[in-house]
């Protein structure tokens, strides 16, 4: 399969002409063949036409038919092998190993909701049996069930070119929800995108799908991406990007004369506490791991940890000591774009200038282009208490160092968090009692509290959460990642007194999809 610089509409592959752009390779500094086409505005509306005239016939699809179309688009992004895996690392400076592990995991996430969408259990099916002899008033017979919202528009993530992109995690979730998806690819890996965009498209087509299920279109600036959410088709919104981008298209959704979701994932710190018990026994170790995965992916990851707290006492210059250490040694590596490594700079420079903050310890200098130098900074929990934008994020290879003063400090500092993705608590057996006071207030801040583990990495199965309150998203209620993330693109609908023959077969008595449901309170089981 070659890269041609079309999108995909339907079934139809096309060069835009509103424009054109190339991807870049940040490692050489150059742009890449070929020449992308931009969409047009009249390209955005067939592409949502499309979705919507899909829905219909999508959204009634067998659970085996929709089951097979994921694992077929699965494999036929497994299938791109090394055009895919070179592409990528061209666009990302990347490596090939960290896009192969990205690709893999992206298939087996489509695999898992092909077993999703046979297992049933995401339509949460419910009957309320009635009763007329109930008095005074008879009870009526209730049937719920869940159904997909309706077109889906995603926007492809930079950090991760693969699995939160084209074929990423909410497209496979809208897909098995039965919603029609039409993605805007981003500019930072278009080779790559245009690629899974087209295996995802033949597997439409080798499924015998209508071909509104899936398109990706080619934008620059935001008229393409505008489009898509200002779109009638277009029901539910799938983001991952910075705060200001999300919430950008949060606030266009809900201006909409028909408001729709946007579930965006935006931006997080994911701090590290590390307890005076750990901190007495265990700081070298904590030190060497937390800058080994601060600093992975030159720390461009939603789930980077980006600051370390601890209280001031035993053990802590030692932590101190060993964060620098290791840091030292890190070598500065290419970030996967400018504008990446200008934010990044900007960041850093935020922190630097903190009236009580510190660099603690540097990586070794650049020597190419776009390469960003690690860097930890240390600062008193009363200053970020008193200047908050020093506990912000910073997307690149830079960490802060908090020193608290006392347990109650770091209760203090904790409950002025901002929303995150992950807290890790690194602790001993001696600091449960501080544990205790402390997960209430994890809780508040995160949908997903660590024990001795750092949190750059996220596992795709059931239990999986990834979400977290503003700003780490824009809704709390829901993961962008695992089984349930299925539930963005979904909403309950109730059959009141329905007569048998026009139920869903879903909630028909004889059950004829096999699903477990609840009946009267009580698990039935299939």
């Amino acid at each position: 399969m070659k890269v041609t610089g079309e999108m995909s509409i339907g079934r139809v592959s096309r060069f835009g002409t509103a424009g054109n752009i190339k991807a870049f390779d940040p490692r050489l500094g150059t742009e890449i063949e070929p020449s992308f086409g931009i969409a047009t505005l009249n390209d955005v509306d067939e592409a949502c036409t499309l979705a919507l005239q899909a829905f219909e016939s999508y959204r009634h699809t067998s659970p085996e038919t929709r089951g097979a179309f994921l694992i077929r688009a699965a494999d036929n992004l497994l299938a791109l092998g090394d055009r895919l895996y070179e592409r990528a690392v061209s666009e990302t400076g990347l490596t090939v190993e960290r896009i192969k592990g990205e690709t893999a995991r992206t298939a087996a996430q489509m695999k898992m909701f092909a077993d999703v969408v046979r297992h049933g259990r995401w339509r949460h099916a419910t009957i309320d049996s009635s009763d007329p002899a109930r008095r005074p008033v008879p009870k009526a017979d209730l049937r719920m069930q869940k159904i997909p919202l309706g077109p889906v528009a995603v926007f492809g993530a930079s950090n991760f070119p693969i699995l939160y992109s084209v074929a990423g995690g909410d497209t496979a979730s809208a897909l098995a929800a039965g919603c029609p998806v039409v993605v805007k690819a981003h500019g930072s890996h278009l080779g790559t995108s245009e690629l899974v965009g087209k295996a995802i498209q033949a597997a439409v087509e080798e499924c015998n799908l209508h071909e509104g299920v899936f398109s990706l279109l080619i934008g620059h600036g935001n008229a393409v991406g505008e489009a898509l959410v200002d779109h009638p088709a277009i029901r539910a919104v799938g983001f991952t990007g910075s705060e200001s981008g999300g919430m950008a298209l949060v606030r266009r959704g809900a201006a909409r004369p028909v408001p729709i979701p946007v579930f965006a994932e935006m931006t997080s710190v994911n701090p590290n506490f590390v307890l005076p018990g750990a901190l007495r026994t265990r700081a070298p170790d904590i030190a060497a791991h937390f800058v080994e995965r601060m600093t992975a992916g030159v720390g461009q990851m939603c789930l980077k940890p980006g600051m370390i707290v601890a209280i001031d006492g035993v053990g802590f210059e030692q932590l101190r000591g060993a964060l620098a250490g290791t840091l030292s040694a890190v070598r500065a590596e290419t970030m996967l774009s400018r504008g990446i490594y200008d934010n990044f700079n900007r960041e850093a420079k935020r922190s630097r200038e903190g009236k009580t903050s510190v660099s603690i310890a540097k990586g070794t200098a650049p020597k190419g282009r776009l390469e960003g130098q690690s860097e930890i900074f240390e600062v008193d929990a009363a200053e970020v208490l008193a200047a908050p934008e020093l506990a912000g994020e910073m997307f690149g290879p830079a960490a802060v160092l908090i020193r608290c003063e006392s347990e109650d400090q770091l209760i203090e500092l904790t409950a002025s968090l901002r929303g995150q993705l992950t807290m890790a608590l690194h602790m001993e057996s001696t600091d449960l009692d501080l544990a205790r006071r402390l997960i209430p207030v994890l809780e508040s801040k995160t949908n997903r509290i660590l024990a001795n583990k750092f949190s750059n990495t996220v596992e795709i199965g059931y239990a999986t959460v990834h979400g977290g309150p503003y700003p780490a998203t824009s809704d709390s209620r829901f993961t962008s990642v695992g089984a349930t993330a299925i539930e963005r693109f979904l909403r309950p609908i109730c059959y009141e007194n329905l007569p048998p023959e026009l139920l869903p077969p879903a909630l028909q008595d004889n059950n004829p999809l096999s699903l477990w449901r609840v009946r009267d309170g009580e698990l039935e089981r299939r």
